[in-house]
């Protein structure tokens, strides 16, 4: 080989190698920016609606990972989800949906973290004809016309507002004034615009801004309904399922706990199942 060979070869060979670095590179970073550009998808019960955003924020903060959070009614959820709907987590204000959908084997298995209890309160606004702190039997008057609830036939918290309702033997008498909502956050509205005078809603709601602002509120005994133990799982058909992972073990972190705790949720007794 003449020196012009040899100088020609030399120099493809250290190209060659610095293209292959530059291909390295640009796919790292092609990489990494598919990893930043993901979302995690998950399907959250609308007593969430206050906290969820905080939620979003630090994990976002603490992992790089972004959220993408679809509000509504669990029962709805659990049905989208036995249909296909591409979420990646389910957050549900009834464990046993979670529960159903491990058993069916839509969810990875393993994965059911229950994140906190609810508490249902009846809510009215400053302005309003309903003085709450005389509790549910306050709601057999006839100045009460329209009480907002969650639709029970998918809505864990109006199957509570239900419970509570019979157990003070006044569901026969004031189920013709109820006015359902698709899920409890918007019968806090229907409340809260005064389309009803008074709402059976998720303490969570109660605690928000705007309707503390807007009203007060009286804490519904537990012993009035059933326990309403919330729980989250990863979907099996998610994409993001180690990012999903992530997210369970980021809302069991102590200060997370004490966050879900101050936005109106009790602890678990037990985390996990």
């Amino acid at each position: 080989m003449d020196l012009s060979g040899a100088r020609a070869f030399a120099y493809a060979r250290t190209h060659s190698r610095r293209w292959r670095v530059v291909a390295l590179l640009l796919g790292m970073l092609a990489t990494a920016s598919t990893l930043r550009a993901q979302n995690l998808t998950v399907a959250a019960a609308s007593d969430l609606q206050t906290v969820m955003p905080v939620l979003a924020e630090e994990f976002q903060k603490a992992t790089g990972q972004t959220i993408r959070v679809t509000y509504g009614s669990s029962g709805n959820f659990f049905s989208q989800i036995q249909n296909g709907a591409p979420f990646d987590v389910f957050m549900s204000a009834d464990a046993s949906y979670p529960r159903q959908l491990e058993t069916s084997g839509l969810t990875v298995p393993g994965t059911i973290v229950v994140y906190g209890v609810g508490r249902i309160v009846l809510w009215a606004r400053h302005d309003g004809r309903v003085d709450v702190s005389r509790g549910l039997q306050g709601l057999d008057s006839p100045t009460v016309r329209h009480i907002a609830i969650a639709n029970p036939s998918h809505a864990p918290y109006g199957r509570a507002a239900v419970s509570a309702l019979q157990h003070e033997r006044l569901y026969d008498r004031l189920k013709s004034k109820l006015v359902l909502g698709e899920n409890v956050s918007q019968a806090a509205m229907f409340a809260d615009s005064g389309n009803a005078d008074v709402g059976i809603i998720a303490l969570s709601l109660a605690l928000s801004p705007t309707l503390k602002n807007h009203g007060t509120y009286f804490l519904i005994p537990l012993d009035s309904y059933p326990p309403l133990e919330q729980a989250a799982v990863i979907v099996k058909s998610s994409q993001h399922q180690d990012v999903g992972r992530k997210f369970l073990v980021f809302i069991r972190r102590p200060e997370i706990m004490r966050l879900m705790e101050s936005a109106g949720f009790a602890l678990p007794a037990e985390r996990g199942r």
